[in-house]
């Protein structure tokens, strides 16, 4: 089955997103790193894999509908941050506006008809309620933490673990 060429231009977009947000997150280890918060850093470069893995998900499914991948720049991401807070609401942020791109992505799979995308795509789905569930649940301790540093160092401690 043929992929349409807008759906193709689509995957491919997406595809740079996801790598942006590789990006993005590995800058906000970095932040971390330069904070020395460890465990807040460990969490970021897991994630950084993560959406790594995505664009690669999303380039399997072009590979094997027999459509080359075609890589476009990576915008340079957000390199300052007020705060623990401040990072994990913008990590928030960020991953409801790839929920958005994803669930644009699927509407055009099924507007196109093509079934075997909005298949591939379903896992994303899924996956972004993880994503948003997640960030939304750090942000909401670390609101509850405030300025209370041991309560963000035992929060460090268990994001270190993640991996």
């Amino acid at each position: 089955m043929d992929m349409n060429i807008k759906l193709q231009d689509a995957f491919n977009e997406q595809i740079n997103k996801e790598l942006y947000s590789a990006y993005l997150y590995f800058s906000m280890a970095t932040y971390f790193d330069a904070t020395g918060l460890k465990g807040f850093s460990n969490w970021m470069k897991e994630q950084t894999k993560k959406k790594y893995s995505h664009a690669m998900r999303l380039y399997e499914h072009l590979k094997e509908r027999g459509v080359r991948a075609l890589m476009k720049p990576i915008d340079q991401p957000q390199v300052d941050f007020k705060s623990p807070l401040h990072v994990f609401e913008e990590t928030l942020a960020h991953e409801k506006k790839v929920t958005k791109m994803i669930e644009n992505l699927y509407g055009m799979a099924n507007e196109f008809g093509d079934t075997a995308a909005s298949i591939a795509l379903q896992w994303f789905l899924k996956e972004q309620v993880e994503e948003e569930i997640t960030a939304s649940g750090i942000v909401e301790k670390l609101r509850m933490i405030k300025d209370k540093s041991d309560a963000l160092f035992m929060l460090d401690s268990q994001l270190g673990v993640r991996g």
